[in-house]
């Protein structure tokens, strides 16, 4: 990795992956890791080295650790909502998940961050769903080619924060252990720089086990091919962040335009660390809090913000002659301004929505295509928020005993019935009228549709017979022949009694 800071000549834009590369490199070159300590037994040394703030970050006075914290009672409080919610998960991320992004923005307590960030991202699922493949992955050998890689990398990791002072403490050993495995459960993306702050930061909040999961989620559901080799999504990102840096801040967006300088030279480090080397960590947990949340927008409208409070005004644009000036401007901006509740405020008051980053990501993937017709990465792979994560599991947990998947281990999320709260008087009582509003209309439907029926079966009656119209005219009835012996009767049979003759007569009808 290259240790000298960025020169002039990489002011153009970076077209390749060697280049990409390379800005990646002289970015972390350009932190001073030589004072990172060497064992544990220097915390015996100088007096700022001997205290820890609440982080567990050497050097801090411990005056500063109440500064800007919320006051006690409120903290209890927002304590006892997460872990209230936390108890029952998967109905909050399937009801409320608006409730979950909004307490995220509000920041998650410290202490609970170990149980959140986990549900957030997934990776408690994964764990549940995968259980004992992080002790195989452990005890796996390993590519010689990575470990050697990884363990020059890892002193580099937080060389302040208690964790990561010895190389024989626990800290580094659990970071290499945990970059190892995942380079055994991904062989093909292997071990990428960027990756080492982002494991180290959850190693500080959870067991190692956890901590390789939560990675794998980031690394494969928030920012898929951002730690592959070919390091595409990154390329993709940076051009989306300047088309949406052109309509946010546009006087910073010619500056940058005009210098020739590119977003890979600064958004490099930012999207693939997630700001974990950039600002201030009370800062960038709370980054981490809204991102595992609402997704990968947050890293954009971090950005942009940071763009905008270094070079989105004339005053700072003075001193901007060139691409070096405007890099250590977007590296020096007033650490008041990056202050926890302020910068988070400005961060959710930038107008960029998801839709905006995927109507951008289809332009510029175009036009990149056009450029690079081996272009492969594909951004539709990309879940935009943990609520996208939930449902991606549950989808894949419904899915499993029709694939005739081995599922002993899954993580099957019982069903969960809850009874709605009873309603206010008020609302009781439009209720009532709209029940018997309801019923009368059902009434009187009913009733015009029997009086349709009955109106129909009267069409359909076969007409009965009709008498004869007799009025003015005459009848004339004869008298009935008689019949001969004979004819009455056979041979042998008596006569019967003579009928009476009857006088035939005319009959008049009027």
């Amino acid at each position: 990795m290259a240790s000298g800071p960025m020169s002039s000549a990489d002011s153009s834009s970076l077209s390749t992956l060697e280049e990409l590369s390379d800005a990646f490199d002289s970015a972390l070159g350009c932190h001073d890791d030589s004072s990172s300590l060497g064992s544990d037994s220097e915390l015996n040394g100088a007096a700022p080295y001997r205290q820890t703030d609440r982080y567990g970050f050497l050097g801090a006075s411990g005056t500063q650790d109440g500064l800007g914290q919320p006051p006690v009672e409120l903290i209890r409080h927002r304590e006892a909502r997460w872990l209230e919610m936390t108890s029952l998960w998967e109905k909050a991320m399937a009801r409320r998940y608006k409730k979950v992004k909004v307490l995220c923005r509000k920041g998650i307590p410290s202490s609970m961050r170990a149980r959140c960030w986990p549900l957030l991202c997934g990776g408690q699922t994964s764990m549940d769903r995968n259980h004992g493949k992080y002790k195989e992955l452990e005890q796996s050998p390993g590519d010689p080619q990575w470990l050697e890689t990884i363990e020059k990398d890892i002193h580099r990791q937080f060389p302040f924060h208690e964790m990561f002072l010895s190389p024989e403490g626990h800290g580094q050993r659990g970071l290499m252990q945990l970059l190892k495995a995942y380079t055994v459960y991904r062989p093909r993306e292997g071990y990428c720089q960027a990756q080492g702050p982002v494991a180290a930061v959850l190693l500080m909040h959870m067991p190692a086990e956890q901590a390789f999961w939560c990675l794998v989620q980031i690394s494969e559901r928030y920012l898929p091919g951002y730690y592959s080799p070919e390091m595409e999504a990154v390329l993709l990102d940076g051009e989306v962040f300047v088309a949406l840096l052109r309509r946010v801040c546009p006087k910073a967006y010619k500056h940058l335009q005009k210098h020739s300088v590119g977003p890979l030279l600064y958004v490099t480090e930012w999207f693939l660390c997630l700001y974990s080397r950039t600002l201030p960590f009370p800062t960038v947990l709370r980054i981490w809090d809204a991102f595992l949340s609402e997704g990968v927008k947050v890293l954009f409208r971090v950005g942009l913000v940071l763009v905008r409070l270094a070079l989105g005004s004339s005053e700072n644009l003075r001193d901007c002659t060139g691409v070096v000036e405007t890099l250590e401007k977007l590296r020096s901006i007033p650490a008041r301004l990056l202050q926890e509740d302020t910068f988070m405020a400005e961060v959710h008051n930038v107008a960029v929505s998801d839709r905006d980053v995927e109507r951008e990501c289809r332009t510029q993937l175009a036009k990149l295509r056009k450029v690079r017709p081996d272009f492969g990465y594909r951004p539709e792979q990309r879940l935009p928020n943990a609520k996208a994560v939930f449902d991606a599991q549950q989808l894949e947990d419904a899915q499993q005993p029709r694939k005739g998947r081995h599922s002993a281990h899954a993580f099957h999320i019982p069903e969960i019935v809850v009874d709605p709260p009873p309603p206010a008087p008020k609302e009781q009582r439009r209720l009532e009228r709209e029940r018997l509003k309801e019923q009368r209309r059902q009434e009187q439907e009913r009733r015009r549709q029997e009086e349709a029926a009955e109106k129909q079966a009267r069409k359909k009656k076969p007409p009965g017979r009709k008498k004869p119209d007799t009025r003015g005219k005459t009848f004339h009835v004869a008298q009935r022949p008689m019949l001969s012996r004979a004819q009455e009767g056979g041979e042998g049979e008596e006569p019967g009694p003579a009928k009476r003759n009857s006088a035939p007569y005319l009959e008049t009808y009027f």
